[in-house]
């Protein structure tokens, strides 16, 4: 049985597959189950009411689709049906390649509730943030509209604009956003040199190839940096989750041994755990976990991994909460069944459903900004004209390393914190061991 850890995408549908099973059996269970012949009774007398009474005359398959769309809507916000299309859809956003606007979404009050905008997307360079909820597609109200139709409505070929009216919080007004579809091809994995010794990793979604990928940036920094690694920031910000097994693959990345995640059903297929195995690519060195509102999902499978099993120090703010795991179940027709089937906990056994990963320590997305366009530190002896040279002095800039003119401060103060905690942790480890 396939399962999934399921938001949808508008850059058509982002999966988030909880293992890498077969397909569920598509054969019809109904001889197994008590079929409830009242309701069905009362459910063929409101649909010949239909057939007969509506305005319009309704094709039947769209009635029952219709119908299906309903009961599974109504469980959760994660269950659905799919159609061919949709089914077809979800299979090629693990590859990491798909054609829309790029953000993830999810269902609130009726509304639409970004959860994340995907690094490098259109939507993320128009400046959509997590959080906002989209409450008009080109003038249409989506209130009311459901996840299915709204993906279906943003979606379009490549080139084509869709505008955007969101509500914002600190916002009095609506904002009205212009967006021009594009094929989205996700960079898993990203990473660079913070400072000799310290290593940046973002992770943008969990991907089948994802964990591969951390492992070939770890190894080419350890190529590059002899010395060893005194400490990696994580970042794992608006990361709306990915693969399961992917999550628990760079999970294990950091970690020797003991449970990283396990999931409950009322199936017993439904109920799994799932352990490290041993070899810390980055040999204990410290790591800071970077989260806020829009870490998602598998992205809570791995800071809460991190966080129970003591490896990491998690930084930012309380994740979205998303703790649930979706089950794909083809059917006879080619179509498929999404539907909610267990739900995931930490290793000490915390539920995130609805309350997220809090992290250790709390910190806004604030961002610093100098008064005036100058630098008015204190002059140094080594700023003044024919100063004498230090003989030991090395050079400031290493090759690979972060270097800009911009302090890592104003251009992302939660990641400027990370660097600080690491530093730390670095000169507390190493007077430990002299």
């Amino acid at each position: 049985m396939r399962h999934f850890l399921f938001l949808i995408s508008v850059a058509v549908l982002v999966p988030v597959y909880a293992s890498e099973d077969s397909d569920a059996d598509s054969r019809p269970v109904t001889d197994d189950i008590e079929v409830p012949f009242d309701q069905i009774r009362t459910f063929a007398d409101v649909f010949a009411r239909v057939k007969k009474d509506y305005v319009e005359d309704i094709d039947d398959s769209k009635l029952m689709e219709n119908a299906i769309q309903g009961m599974l809507s109504g469980l959760d916000p994660h269950s659905a049906y799919l159609g061919k299309a949709e089914y077809k859809n979800l299979h090629e956003g693990t590859v990491g390649e798909f054609g829309g606007l790029g953000i993830e979404i999810g269902e609130e009050g009726g509304f639409i509730k970004v959860i994340a905008p995907i690094d490098d997307t259109p939507a993320y360079r128009a400046g959509i943030k997590a959080g906002d909820v989209i409450i008009r597609l080109d003038g249409k109200s989506l209130k009311g509209t459901g996840l299915s139709e709204a993906v279906k409505l943003m979606r379009g070929k490549p080139g084509e604009p869709v505008t955007l009216t969101i509500t914002r919080e600190g916002q009095e007004q609506p904002l009205n956003i212009t967006i021009v579809r594009d094929i989205i091809t996700i960079k898993s994995v990203k990473s660079r040199i913070l400072e000799p010794g310290y290593l940046y990793l973002r992770i943008t979604q969990f991907q089948s190839h994802t964990a591969e990928l951390l492992r070939k940036a770890i190894s080419r920094f350890k190529e590059e940096n002899p010395s060893g690694i005194n400490g990696v920031v994580l970042d794992l910000r608006n990361n709306p989750g990915g693969v399961l097994n992917s999550a628990v693959n760079v999970s294990d990345a950091f970690l020797e041994e003991g449970l990283i995640v396990y999931t409950e059903g009322r199936d017993t297929s439904s109920t799994s755990d799932f352990r490290a195995k041993p070899g810390d690519l980055i040999d204990g060195a410290p790591m800071v976990v970077l989260v806020n509102g829009g870490s998602a999902s598998a992205s809570e499978i791995v800071a809460g991994a991190l966080q129970d099993q003591g490896r990491a120090i998690i930084l930012g703010e309380k994740t979205f909460g998303k703790g649930s795991v979706q089950t794909i179940l083809p059917m006879s027709n080619g179509d498929a069944v999404k539907l909610t089937t267990a739900r995931y906990y930490t290793p000490a056994g915390r539920s995130i459903q609805a309350l997220g990963i809090e992290p250790d320590i709390k910190t806004r997305n604030l961002s610093l900004k100098r008064d005036t366009d100058e630098d008015f530190s204190r002059v140094t002896e080594s700023q003044l004209s024919r100063h004498l040279k230090n003989a030991e002095q090395q050079p400031t800039d290493t090759p690979g390393t972060e270097n800009t003119d911009q302090p890592l401060a104003e251009r992302d103060y939660p990641l400027y914190e990370a660097l600080n905690l690491l530093r730390s942790l670095a000169i507390i480890n190493s007077r430990a061991k002299s």
